[in-house]
């Protein structure tokens, strides 16, 4: 993992694991404040959705783990995690803009292009 500067490589691992617990956490809070309607209306929907959330979740903090541990497999695990990571922003985006609901809309814009940025920071 030389090749990352000490930044590069601090700022990809707090990123990735951030946004991976900030995912985990928003999930906990929708859940704890009964604000996830679709577990009634779209149950299987939903349970597929949160598993796609969860893994990602998953692959963010494993990947920015194993980056900032140098471990060899880092990097690819990082850059996989950061492709689920666009794919959940742009899906989260579009529910939150079918629900008029900006500011949610705003931070996946943000996250997006800082995700933009951290593979920029790969390769």
């Amino acid at each position: 993992m030389n090749e990352f500067s000490g930044f590069e490589k601090i700022f990809l691992s707090i990123f990735a694991i951030g946004v991976g617990i900030g995912m985990i956490v928003q999930w906990i809070m929708f859940y704890i404040r009964n604000q996830i309607p679709e577990l009634e209306t779209e149950p299987l929907r939903i349970k597929f959705h949160l598993g796609a959330e969860l893994i990602t979740a998953a692959a963010l903090i494993l990947g920015g783990a194993a980056l900032i541990a140098n471990k060899i497999w880092g990097k690819d695990a990082l850059l996989l995690a950061l492709g689920m990571l666009l794919y959940t922003l742009m899906v989260s985006s579009g529910y939150f803009v079918q629900k008029k609901q900006p500011a949610f809309v705003g931070m996946f814009a943000g996250l997006f292009l800082l995700t933009l940025f951290c593979l920029l920071c790969i390769f």
